[in-house]
C-alpha cells in the first residue's frame, strides 16, 4: 500500500509526519518507524510522528525515535502543532496530549509557543547538569564546542553505566554572551542532532543557575535559534516553561510500505 506522509522540520530537527486518525499506520509497527526515518533506505528523519484523535484534547501526539523507541520531543510537538493546523485541527491555540501528558500550545504562522512541562529538580555535579525536560539531559559546559568530536564525547556519557541501559541526551554548551551555543547528541538516534527541543530548554535553566541569566534565553543550535522563556523559583524548581521557534512543512509525498 501506499502511505501519504509529510515532512517537518524545526531548526533542523526533521520528522515524518503521519495523519494516522483513520488508523492508516500501525503503530506497533516500530521496524516500519526505523525503515521510515532512514536517511538510505526511507524517508529519512529524526523521528516519526503520528496524530490522532484524542477524546479530551485537539489531538494525541505519538512520537517515535529514528529507531522506534518512544519519548517527548520538544522540536517535534512544535511540528505536530503546525501539522495540526494544516489538518484544521486546530486554529491559533491547542492543547494536545503527549507521552509526558498535555500539553499548550500557540502558533502564529510558522512560530509555535510550546509550553513544557514543570522541572523540579536539577542535579547540579562538579562539571555538569542533569535535567528531565520531558527528556533526560546531560549538560556539560566547555570553551569550545565547535572543535569537538561530540560522538565521541558523547558515547563517554551515554554509554556508562549509568546510563546506559535507559540512555540519556547528551549535550555540550559554549556561552558566547548573552547566547548559549549548543550542540547535542540525542539518544534513539544516537548521532549528533542539528537542534533537540528538550535540550535548548535544558540547556536554557542551567543557563539560568550557572550564569544568572534572565527570561528569555536565546539558545543557538546547529540548524537555527531557539527562544526559552521560563519562571525561576529556585535552584531546584522551574515553571511557566516555553519553547519558542518555527516549524515549517519541507514536503510531502507518498512511499509504498
Amino acid at each position: 500500500m501506499n502511505l501519504k506522509f509529510h515532512k517537518y522540520q524545526g531548526t533542523g530537527n526533521d520528522f515524518v509526519m503521519i495523519d494516522n486518525r483513520e488508523f492508516v499506520f500501525d503503530k506497533n509497527n516500530l521496524d516500519l518507524v526505523a525503515r521510515l526515518c532512514n536517511r538510505k533506505f526511507g524517508i529519512g528523519a529524526d523521528g516519526l510522528i503520528l496524530i490522532e484523535n484524542h477524546d479530551s484534547v485537539d489531538f494525541d501526539m505519538i512520537y517515535f525515535n529514528a529507531d522506534g523507541t518512544k519519548s517527548f520531543c520538544g522540536n517535534g510537538s512544535r511540528c505536530a502543532v503546525a501539522f495540526a493546523k494544516y489538518l484544521n485541527i486546530i486554529e491559533s491555540k491547542t492543547t494536545f496530549n503527549a507521552i509526558d501528558g498535555i500539553h499548550e500550545a500557540t502558533i502564529n504562522e510558522d512560530v509555535v509557543e510550546l509550553k513544557m512541562g514543570n522541572v523540579e529538580q536539577v542535579e547540579i555535579g562538579e562539571n555538569h547538569f542533569f535535567i528531565h525536560t520531558g527528556s533526560p539531559h546531560y549538560i556539560e559546559y566547555k570553551g569550545d564546542i565547535q572543535n569537538l568530536d561530540i560522538v565521541l564525547e558523547a558515547h563517554k556519557v551515554r554509554y556508562n553505566s549509568r546510563f546506559r541501559e535507559q540512555g540519556t541526551n547528551v549535550n555540550y554548551v559554549q556561552k558566547k554572551s548573552d547566547v548559549l551555543e549548543v550542540r547535542t547528541y540525542e539518544r534513539g538516534v544516537e548521532d549528533e542532532t542539528l537542534s533537540c527541543g528538550t535540550g535548548a530548554t535544558a540547556v536554557a535553566l542551567t543557563g539560568a543557575l550557572k550564569y544568572n541569566m534572565n527570561s528569555p534565553v536565546l539558545i543557538k543550535v546547529q540548524g537555527g535559534e531557539l527562544t526559552i522563556k521560563f519562571n525561576q523559583l529556585s535552584d531546584q524548581s522551574f515553571n511557566d516553561i516555553w519553547l519558542i521557534g518555527k516549524g515549517e512543512s519541507v514536503y510531502s509525498g507518498e512511499i509504498e510500505i
